[in-house]
C-alpha cells in the first residue's frame, strides 16, 4: 500500500479496535468483513464508488448503508463507514484493508480466548505441509477446482487437529485466495498476526525439535537481538546435521553444522 492508504487503514484499523473494545463478537465481525471483501471484489464499479475522493464523504457513506444496511452488525458497518470516509491510493487497497480488518478480527477471537498462539503456529505448520505435499498444493491450487471444494478438503485436515479459527482462516484463504497461491495467503495472515502484535516473526530451521527450555532460550537471545518480541516457527530439517538456522525477515542467522562444513570445503577448495 502507498502512503495515502497505509494512513486511511490505520484510522480504519482504530475503529475496529474501538468496536472491539465494546464489546463487539469478534469472530462474527472476521466473518461478516470476509463476507464484505467478497462483494466488493465482485464488483469494482462499487469499489470506485466507496473510494472515489470527487465523491463527498457522506455520500459514500451513505451507500455504504444501504448496501450493507441490515446484512452485517453494527460493528461492522461502523467500521465499512469508516473506510469510505478516508482517501486511498487505489480502490482495491480498500479491498485489501477490509480482508487484512478480518483477519485481525479473526486473531483478536483467537486471544480472547487464550490460544493465538496456537493458531499462528497450526497455521503456519498448516503452510509449511502445504509447501511440502506436492499433491496438496497442486489440489490447492487447481483453478478448475471450485473454491468451496478446496476449503471443504482443508476443513477435512484440519478437523479435530487445529483451533476453530484456525481452521477458518485456512478454509477461508483455500475458497478465496484473491488471486494469490495458497501459501502466499497463509504467510500473508501470519504477516498480519505479526504486524498486530508489533511482533517480529523467525522460522527457525533445526535438526530436531526444540525442547520448552531451548525455545525459551532461543526467543529471550531474540529478544535481546532485536529489542522486540519474537515468535518462533520452527521447521525439523535432519538434513543441517545440528545447530539452528534462524531467518527473520531477510535477515539469516545460520549456526548449523551443515553450513559450518560447507564453508570449510569451500575454504579448502579456494
Amino acid at each position: 500500500m502507498q502512503g495515502a492508504s497505509r494512513t486511511a487503514l490505520a484510522h480504519v484499523r482504530a475503529e475496529l479496535g474501538r468496536r472491539l473494545s465494546e464489546g463487539a463478537d469478534a469472530a462474527d465481525t472476521s466473518r461478516q468483513l470476509f463476507a464484505a471483501v467478497d462483494v466488493l471484489d465482485g464488483n469494482a464499479a462499487l469499489r470506485r464508488a466507496l473510494t472515489d475522493p470527487t465523491h463527498d464523504a457522506s455520500a459514500r457513506a451513505g451507500l455504504v448503508d444501504r448496501l450493507f444496511g441490515g446484512k452485517v452488525g453494527d460493528a461492522v458497518l461502523a467500521v465499512l463507514r469508516e473506510l469510505a470516509s478516508q482517501r486511498w491510493s487505489s480502490d482495491r487497497d480498500a479491498s485489501d484493508a477490509v480482508e487484512e480488518l478480518a483477519v485481525d478480527s479473526a486473531f483478536a477471537a483467537a486471544d480472547r480466548r487464550g490460544r493465538l498462539d496456537e493458531v499462528e503456529e497450526q497455521l503456519f505448520r498448516f503452510e509449511r505441509t502445504v509447501a511440502g505435499d506436492a499433491g496438496l498444493r497442486d489440489a490447492l491450487t487447481d483453478r478448475q477446482r471450485a473454491g468451496a471444494d478446496k476449503a471443504a478438503l482443508v476443513s477435512r485436515l484440519l478437523e479435530g487437529k487445529a483451533e476453530p479459527e484456525t481452521a477458518f482462516l485456512a478454509a477461508r484463504a483455500a475458497e478465496h485466495p484473491r488471486g494469490r497461491r495458497y501459501e502466499r495467503v497463509l504467510e500473508e495472515y501470519l504477516r498480519i498476526a505479526a504486524a498486530v502484535r508489533q511482533q517480529l516473526t523467525a522460522t527457525v530451521t533445526a535438526a530436531a525439535p526444540l525442547t520448552s527450555e531451548q525455545r525459551d532460550r532461543l526467543a529471550r537471545a531474540l529478544h535481546n537481538l532485536y529489542g522486540r518480541e519474537v515468535m518462533t516457527h520452527v521447521v525439523v530439517d535432519p538434513q543441517v546435521v545440528g545447530g539452528v538456522r534462524v531467518q527473520v525477515g531477510d535477515e539469516v542467522i545460520d549456526g548449523t553444522i551443515l553450513t559450518r562444513l560447507d564453508q570449510v570445503r569451500r575454504d579448502i577448495a579456494g
